[in-house]
């Protein structure tokens, strides 16, 4: 593989090559392409569907609802509930997805006539997922059929106890399955072991968008019945900013119909038809058209922060509401919590790094402490990963003993199914999640045995995850060419996120003119070409690392490679492009 500007091994230890090439450093189908088209290509996009995947649509990526198991009979099950004014509760999980998966099945039965109630429990007080203990109290206040959304398809306990007490339960999730079901009145989840093989391949969905296609099987069930005979059809395509929002929050990878969901979600949020979200953008400071960058880190984590270390109900509220007001004071409530959020997630990753020292033969970091707030812990152990360069478990363990943690894990490394194989060899009290995210409840006790055991399972794969690793390419440019008309004309290659990486450009030889560190504990530097052009940069949260301290003691003599992403730095009097640093490597 040809190294790109002969980079071999960077500061951080990476060869530097070309996104999607063969052994020659070319696309093996290699034609004299526009920039986009090689774009799409290197993400694994075939040539047969460059249409496709240049202008993605619902109405090219959506599959037939009815090829998941049990989808026409959850849809059933509640076009009965629709159709006979029953009380329905939908239960979601505390987080982004959750909070959005919740929110656009009580938008939805709303504008069919039901007036659905939702409930989130409390991280602190109840923990993940349902308890037996809640569906039977929603089935005793009234409800006669619960929609858990984003959880449930671990809860055996808990069903089996909403079935005894005669509550029909429809479970909608996406997490790792067990070979064996819980007792429910139906589960989609495309993940189940069971799913048919059309099915299994939308196992990358985020529950939000599980939940929209129960949506389109719901709504066609009812036309079906001539429900909407005398009545308006729901618009569903007009609740894709909620799927985009959850889906992208969630990590979830962009490829396929997630692409279409946040491409097209976008469209619908910009119109601000969700007073909630509009009102969120408010808070966050975003004037403009929001990008997918933003539903990942300005309005995500603000509605996580609800679940974090406030009221767990405040997403779905906020999402909800059709009051301006209150929506306005959900959304500037969620903005403070955030900040709280922030300072507590900076103590707990200081700590974590301490910890994680002595843990470097570990294929699977697992960083214990007492005290930390487990609402902080999945954000910190998405830091420990990319800081360690493999999958992180962060643990938060309380008063009496009992460990809730959080892992986030690397690509080539399936963490959900470490976890539940983990759980089924005794390890865990509770257990569960997919590939890139998992989460567990532990005792603390046996928090060293659950190391051992994941360095055993996981070892070959991470090892193979990390000889693999290299710092892929996009393109190559001068300074003067990273400006804000490159960066808009690469953005017709995205949505970019997860499974659909954002470009990443090589620029260089370069000089450092100037270098300071900034917040918290980024490196900002001005650099300036061979074309005597300079460009903004910075490196987030690299002060302590090799790559900071390069920057930070460059001198004027010394040149050197950079690589990282264009963004637009439209916080000036006119937007201009800088470059968002994640590698660099010394040049003679």
């Amino acid at each position: 593989m040809t190294n790109i500007l002969n980079i071999a091994r960077s500061i951080l230890g990476q060869p530097w090559q070309w996104r999607g090439a063969g052994a020659d450093g070319r696309d093996p189908g290699f034609q004299p392409d526009d920039l986009i088209t090689q774009l799409l290509l290197a993400r694994g996009c075939p040539r047969e569907g460059l249409d496709q995947y240049r202008t993605p649509t619902i109405r090219a990526f959506m599959p037939d609802p009815g090829i998941f198991q049990d989808m026409e009979r959850a849809a059933a099950r509640i076009a009965d509930a629709v159709q006979s004014g029953e009380s329905v509760t939908i239960f979601g999980d505390y987080d982004v997805d959750g909070a959005t998966s919740a929110a656009l099945l009580v938008r939805l039965l709303r504008d069919l006539g039901l007036a659905a109630r939702s409930y989130i429990p409390d991280r602190l007080m109840e923990g993940y997922g349902p308890s037996g203990e809640a569906l039977v109290r929603l089935g005793a206040e009234g409800s006669t059929l619960i929609v858990t959304v984003d959880c449930g398809a671990q809860a055996f306990e808990a069903l089996e106890m909403a079935q005894a007490a005669g509550v029909d339960v429809v479970v909608v999730d996406h997490h790792k399955c067990a070979a064996t079901l819980p007792l429910a009145y139906a589960l989609v989840n495309p993940n189940r072991l069971d799913e048919s093989r059309e099915g299994a391949t939308h196992g990358h969905l985020a529950a939000v968008g599980v939940a929209f296609l129960l949506g389109a099987a719901l709504i066609r069930t009812l036309r079906q019945r001539g429900w909407f005979d005398t009545r308006t059809e729901p618009r569903l395509i007009d609740l894709l900013d909620l799927v985009a929002l959850g889906t992208v929050a969630d990590v979830a990878q962009l490829r396929g119909l997630n692409r279409a969901f946040v491409a097209q979600g976008l469209k619908v949020m910009a119109q601000g038809r969700n007073i909630g979200l509009s009102a969120l953008r408010e808070a966050s400071r975003l004037t403009r058209a929001p990008l997918c960058h933003d539903l990942g880190f300005a309005l995500g984590p603000r509605i996580n922060a609800g679940g974090r270390v406030g009221k767990s109900d405040l997403g779905v509220r906020l999402l909800t509401t059709q009051d301006a007001e209150e929506a306005r004071e959900i959304a500037q409530e969620l903005d403070r919590l955030n900040e709280e959020r922030r300072a507590i997630e900076t103590q707990v990753q200081i700590e974590a790094e301490a910890l994680s020292a002595g843990q470097h033969n570990r294929a699977v970091a697992v960083i214990a402490g007492h005290g930390w707030h487990p609402g902080v812990i999945g954000i910190v152990a998405g830091r420990m990963k990319e800081k360690l360069s493999r999958p992180a478990i962060v643990i938060a363990i309380d008063a009496d003993g009992i460990g809730k943690g959080s892992g986030r894990s690397v690509s080539g490394v399936d963490l959900g199914a470490a976890v539940l194989a983990a759980k089924d060899s005794g390890l865990l009290v509770a257990g569960g999640g997919h590939a890139m995210a998992a989460g567990l409840t532990v005792a603390a006790d046996k928090i060293d045995a659950l190391a051992e055991f994941l360095d055993e399972r996981l070892q070959a794969d991470v090892t193979r995850a990390a000889e693999g690793r290299a710092l892929l390419i996009d393109a190559v440019l001068n300074p003067g060419g990273i400006n804000p008309d490159f960066v808009n004309a690469i953005d017709a290659g995205g949505p970019y996120g997860t499974g659909w990486p954002a470009p990443r450009i090589a620029a260089g030889p370069m000089r450092v003119i100037k270098a300071d560190v900034v917040g918290n504990g980024h490196v900002r530097a001005i650099l300036s070409g061979d074309d005597g052009r300079s460009i903004k940069s910075i490196a987030f949260r690299q002060s302590e690392s090799p790559l900071g301290q390069a920057l930070l003691g460059a001198g004027p003599d010394r040149r050197l490679c950079v690589a990282g992403r264009a963004k637009i730095d439209d916080w000036g009097a006119r937007p201009a492009a800088e470059l968002h640093l994640e590698d660099a490597a010394w040049v003679n």
